[in-house]
């Protein structure tokens, strides 16, 4: 098989691992799977990002021309967790009930595994959702489709960052993406940097520049804080706090796309 044909591969496996969009029982059968494939998709996270952020954008663009910019926002964010089924959202609210719940290590993971959603991560949900909403809202449509590629391709490639920086927290034994808790090469962190620096040079048509800079910014100083504070209250990183971790990534670029475009409004 040509190196081609494996990265296509590992498009897909990460493709079926980040979404619930199902691809044709015969593509799946052609790709196959390996647990050592799923650990090297990682690299390709960024760019099931940008699919979902594409396909995020069209939905704003088109329903910006029927609805208010409020509604826009909201039919683009459904968009969004229908394709990925809530699977980062989810992340995030384990994080605010296991470390909101307990300053404990062992008892926070304990808490994160359940499957049940507490006052934390519920309140955490309304937030991040909620922030979200009011953040593309507030922007023109062409300026929050560019915001979408950009925010969940970078924020993809932020969560990959902590696979090969810090070290697994968790059992990885009994982990759901046990081979994601193995360690990731730089070279993969390379490819999804490359990804996220795709999309930004392409939302740098849309985007004024200083909106480009503070969601760079901002994006790098959410995905330093969340290694050092994932890394002192568990000692690394979970499935979940990569979910957190994409989550208050794409909220803080949204956030700094918003305050640098009020520069040129």
């Amino acid at each position: 098989m040509s190196a081609l044909s494996h990265e296509l591969r590992l498009v897909a496996i990460a493709w079926q691992f980040l979404t619930r969009v199902p691809l044709p029982a015969a593509v799946v059968r052609r790709v196959g799977y390996r647990d050592a494939w799923l650990q090297a998709s990682a690299r390709h996270f960024p760019l099931v990002g940008a699919m979902v952020g594409t396909g995020a954008a069209a939905v704003l663009l088109v329903a910006s021309l029927v609805f208010p910019a409020a509604i826009a926002a909201g039919l683009c964010l459904a968009a969004t967790l229908l394709l990925t089924g809530g699977f980062h959202e989810d992340g995030w609210a384990d994080v605010c009930d296991g470390l909101g719940g307990s300053p404990d290590r062992e008892r926070a993971l304990q808490i994160m595994k359940d499957s049940r959603i507490g006052a934390y991560g519920a309140i955490g949900l309304v937030l991040m959702l909620g922030l979200k909403w009011s953040a593309l809202a507030s922007m023109p449509a062409w300026v929050g489709a560019a915001a979408l590629l950009l925010g969940h391709t970078a924020s993809r490639a932020a969560a990959v960052g902590l696979i090969w920086r810090l070290r697994y927290a968790g059992d990885a034994e009994h982990a759901k993406a046990k081979p994601l808790a193995q360690h990731l090469s730089g070279g993969g962190w390379l490819v999804a940097l490359a990804w996220a620096a795709a999309a930004g040079l392409a939302s740098a048509f849309v985007l004024p520049l200083s909106a480009l800079a503070l969601a760079v910014a901002a994006g790098g100083a959410t995905t330093g804080w969340c290694a050092r504070w994932f890394n002192r209250r568990l000692g690394g990183y979970t499935g979940d706090c990569l979910g957190a971790t994409q989550q208050l990534c794409e909220l803080t670029m949204y956030l700094g796309i918003v305050a640098g475009c009020q520069w040129t409004w």
